[in-house]
């Protein structure tokens, strides 16, 4: 296993577990108080999200993709 697919598990690892805590972090009373009011997530809720996706999409392109 070279070090580029190594290292693209564990960003899709760390990706998946940033993925869950911006789900647990939207179903917080605060952050669903926010999104009634604004409509929105709260900053820290979405930089949890946008982070996990794009480790998981970096992670599986090297660890899948990229030969």
């Amino acid at each position: 296993m070279g070090a580029p697919k190594l290292a693209g598990l564990i960003l899709l690892v760390v990706g998946v577990i940033l993925l869950y805590f911006g789900w647990q972090s939207s179903e917080s009373l605060d952050d669903q108080v926010t999104e009634a009011v604004t409509g929105r997530f709260t900053d820290e809720t979405m930089w949890f999200i946008i982070g996990g996706a794009v480790a998981v999409v970096v992670g599986a392109f090297l660890a899948f993709v990229r030969k």
